[in-house]
């Protein structure tokens, strides 16, 4: 086995990710810009500093480290942030990546796992969702992670490069060791802004209450950051061991409101959270709710962290050891 090369593994689930390969026992390199990653968040990994699109670097990195497979989560991922500003979505996430692929291609990489989202469904007209649900983006942001997987399966037949497309739900929580967390700025996912706003930061904003849900807040389905990690792991060896490309969705199964998120963070900081009303974010579907069954049929997928106060505990931890984010 090759080493496994991870874009953006100095982020916050690339260096899950990272650490997870290396519990394995992979040799892993990690390939980030650092202009959202942490340098202290790749877990000893060695780590070049560059853009995916340096395809030179690229290819001197697959070279040195006998690189045979990528895990490429380097993206920008701001669903609010690509509805306004698409240009950045498309050159970063698609045209970026095509330039990577070319380096990977060049240099006969034989697996990729990619970074791919919930937001490529859009508007969820079933649930819980399946991979067969229809693929209607309702941002940016999910246009783009749909383009890299319609354009996977021709870089298959074109140059023999396999793939498995990983569709995250909501990623939570933290390493259960306290050596890496969840560190943003801005920080927009919900269950660190409600940590902030317990441990005196500004009041969380709510973004909408008038949702077609019971409590009229957004629902979603959130899974542990380090049970994606170890389906990334699970992909590869997949690939490795002959299996066919595919797509598979991690979550839960479960979904919780943004209110019920909230009480899950006053009962497990003890401390009231507090918070205010805002207008809805152009893109955020009202339900995200998924089903798992191909992951844990094809992978042996099975998330360890199923309840949210638990979810919520390890981020909890982490920000608590770290309440000014990595290097302090």
């Amino acid at each position: 086995m090759g080493a496994v090369l991870v874009t953006g593994g100095a982020g916050y689930i690339g260096s899950h990710v990272t650490k997870a390969l290396r519990i394995a026992g992979r040799d892993v390199v990690v390939l980030d810009s650092l202009a959202v990653g942490h340098r202290e968040a790749v877990c000893g990994a060695p780590l070049v500093e560059a853009d995916i699109a340096d395809t030179e670097t690229v290819r001197q990195t697959i070279r040195q480290f006998g690189v045979t497979s990528v895990m490429h989560l380097a993206a920008l991922l701001s669903v609010g942030e690509s509805v306004l500003y698409p240009n950045r979505y498309y050159a970063n996430n698609v045209t970026k990546t095509i330039a990577l692929f070319e380096a990977l291609v060049s240099e006969s990489v034989e697996y990729l796992i990619f970074s791919s989202t919930a937001a490529v469904y859009g508007e969820s007209q079933e649930t819980p969702i399946t991979e067969d649900h229809f693929t209607r983006p309702s941002c940016a942001y999910g246009e783009t992670k749909l383009a890299i997987e319609r354009a996977l399966p021709h870089y298959e037949r074109a140059y023999g490069l396999r793939s498995i497309c990983l569709r995250y739900f909501n990623a939570a929580g933290a390493d259960a060791g306290g050596e890496i967390g969840e560190n943003h700025d801005p920080e927009e996912h919900l269950i660190p802004r409600a940590l902030a706003a317990a441990s005196g930061g500004i009041p969380l904003v709510i973004f909408g209450d008038d949702y077609k849900t019971e409590d009229g807040t957004c629902r979603r389905d959130y899974v542990h950051v380090s049970d994606l990690a170890a389906a990334h792991v699970l992909a590869l060896t997949a690939l490795e061991a002959g299996k066919p490309s595919t797509v598979y969705n991690l979550a839960n199964g479960l979904s919780f409101s943004v209110r019920e998120v909230i009480a899950a963070v006053e009962r497990v900081t003890g401390t009231r959270v507090a918070h205010e009303y805002g207008p809805r974010r152009a893109g955020d579907p009202a339900v995200l709710l998924a089903s798992s069954k191909r992951a844990r049929a094809g992978l042996g997928w099975e998330p360890v962290y199923r309840d949210l106060d638990a979810i919520i505990e390890s981020a909890w931890n982490w920000h608590r050891s770290h309440p000014k984010g990595y290097g302090e």
